[in-house]
């Protein structure tokens, strides 16, 4: 069989199908493109970091990069790093699991209901101003130098963020939708459901951000005293014998955490929000 048969000429190929073909080629380029744009300037930090290092502009404590990569390969070898990388992430988890449901429960009973604000709102606010992290020695004193004190005070944390954006996510939805709902028959459990959480899922997913932004900065304080695991304990040790590349080792650690929590819950706002279209920058 002829190659000319299974391979038509070009010109047997419609010209819609040639134009469908040159768009999707295009739109593939220019997704390669911006995911491009987007390490660009994570590797000009990176390639300013050797450079600056190896020349002496960052000071003579600042290893360069390279050395960092190579003690983070020492200590992912030996499983101390994922060792107490495990015992840190566990600490984190286990605090948003009791602050995270508690933040989403008290801003809905105050967004929803004029009588829970009343009572709720104001003890949230009060508390809200307080400094969590200057609370480190109370709850020492109160729940001892062990792990109850860790997690609580990352579950503290977590609870305001998302408390004032699910609360003002839903006293933000269009009154204008919740009247047509209403017209439309909706009775109340239908109507949050199916217009004030989707309307306020967006301001919801911001306090998400957040709140897991500031679990790991709790995390950094909580672990930075009465600690003999996590990688806060990994760098209190290491600043303590001058060993800088494994000081900077755990703070490439921490600012990876955040951006990887935070590019999650990104994935999921595209995936939960596909319904929405907003400003698209150019």
């Amino acid at each position: 069989m002829s190659t000319d048969l299974l391979d038509p000429p070009r010109s047997a190929i419609p010209a819609a199908a040639r134009g469908s073909t040159v768009t999707r080629s295009g739109a593939v380029l220019v997704s390669l493109l911006r995911r491009a744009r987007k390490v660009i300037g994570l590797v000009a930090v990176l390639a300013l970091w050797e450079a600056g290092a190896r020349a002496g502009w960052l000071g003579s404590t600042t290893p360069p990069l390279s050395d960092v990569a190579v003690r983070g390969w020492e200590m992912l070898s030996s499983g101390a790093l994922l060792e107490n990388l495990g015992v840190s992430l566990v600490r984190v988890l286990k605090g948003l699991a009791i602050g995270l449901p508690a933040g989403l429960v008290l801003g809905l009973l105050a967004g929803l209901f004029r009588v829970s604000e009343d009572i709720i709102d104001a003890p949230v606010q009060a508390v809200r101003m307080l400094p969590h992290l200057a609370l480190v020695p109370l709850f020492i004193i109160w729940f001892g130098i062990g792990e109850t004190s860790k997690v609580g005070l990352i579950a503290v944390g977590v609870v305001f963020p998302l408390y004032i954006n699910v609360f003002h996510g839903i006293r933000g939805v269009d009154e204008r939708l919740v009247e047509s709902a209403r017209t439309c028959g909706l009775g109340r459990i239908g109507l949050i459901r199916k217009v004030v959480l989707p309307g306020a899922l967006p301001q919801i997913l911001v306090g998400l951000r957040l709140s897991l932004g500031v679990a790991w900065l709790t995390l950094v304080v909580v672990e930075q005293s009465a600690t003999a695991s996590g990688i806060g304990f990994v760098i209190n040790q290491a600043t303590q014998f001058l060993q800088m590349d494994t000081v900077f080792l755990v703070l490439v650690v921490y600012a990876l955490l955040g951006v990887s929590t935070d590019l999650l819950v990104r994935l999921i706002e595209r995936r939960a929000l596909a319904w929405r279209k907003g400003l698209v920058a150019r």
